[in-house]
């Protein structure tokens, strides 16, 4: 595995593969990496000639400066796990790389940023197409490969790709959990054994809803959301939406065959995490 840590060289690179014909897939990460992030790796590694990891916490997404000074950096670890699941390239920028200047390019998204993670992260979309747009220029995938964790993020890349004419393939993988179904994420290493303990009632919150919804009652799914977690005093619940899975608008009523995206974001201590389960009614 080649590491590169400059957008003219990841440039070139990419030119030279291209021109030789060569495709080239995509996993941009802010590192931290666990199973799921080396799924998309293999997902990419089994579809394309060469795979590119890139690995960079972007400030221009965290609307909290505390969260992104804790956020886990371990590139070393990191590159080993990539090597080992033959990634071709790592593209590892440093900040003043990526951002020689301040970004003035602001991106509107309407309805997608207005809801969940937009309403309660003011700026974090913009920040991500900002970093997203740019990586795509320098690497210039054939395929870029997100997880479903980040379903509303996956949203707004794909609105992204459409709007700006984005030569390439989105792929969205399902989300990769612990056998416990607690969401892989980097965050989670950032929690106490005990929150460990605690932070697999999140996908149970979203299963108990799942079920009174496919009984064909909103009311009775956020309900049952509501009061499994009040069980758990330790978990602060910031939004738990039903909304469309394209759109991500919440819903006022259910359609059979409508595919629906429930989603939540809750703190363990100081720790943010998200999740979220997809199913269409029957």
């Amino acid at each position: 595995m080649k590491q590169i840590t400059t957008i003219n060289e990841m440039r070139a690179e990419a030119e030279k593969l291209r021109l030789a014909g060569k495709t080239i897939g995509f996993v941009p990460t802010m590192g931290a990496l666990h199973e799921g992030h080396l799924e998309l790796i293999r997902a990419s590694v089994a579809e394309n000639d060469v795979t590119v990891c890139s690995i960079f916490v972007n400030p221009t997404q965290f609307n909290n400066a505390e969260d992104f000074r804790l956020y886990p950096r371990i590139e070393q670890e990191d590159a080993a796990l990539l090597e080992n699941a033959n990634c071709t390239y790592l593209f590892l920028p440093s900040a003043a790389e990526m951002y020689p200047a301040p970004a003035k390019t602001n991106f509107n998204f309407g309805e997608l940023e207005t809801v969940m993670e937009g309403a309660h992260r003011p700026g974090h979309f913009n920040g991500v197409a900002l970093i997203v747009s740019k990586l795509f220029h320098v690497v210039q995938p054939h395929k870029a490969y997100f997880g479903q964790k980040d379903l509303q993020q996956y949203a707004i890349i794909r609105q992204l790709v459409t709007d700006l004419n984005f030569n390439l393939k989105l792929v969205r993988f399902p989300i990769v959990r612990e056998a416990s179904g607690l969401a892989m994420s980097s965050r989670n290493r950032r929690l106490t054994p005990e929150q460990l303990q605690i932070a697999p009632q999140l996908y149970k919150t979203l299963c108990l809803a799942a079920e009174k919804l496919q009984n064909g009652s909103l009311s009775e799914a956020k309900s049952a959301a509501e009061a499994h977690l009040q069980n758990y005093p330790e978990v602060k619940l910031e939004y738990f939406e039903i909304a469309d899975a394209n759109t991500l608008q919440p819903l006022t009523e259910l359609k059979l065959e409508q595919e629906v995206a429930l989603c939540l974001a809750a703190f363990l201590g100081e720790v943010r995490l998200i999740d979220n389960l997809v199913l269409v009614l029957k």
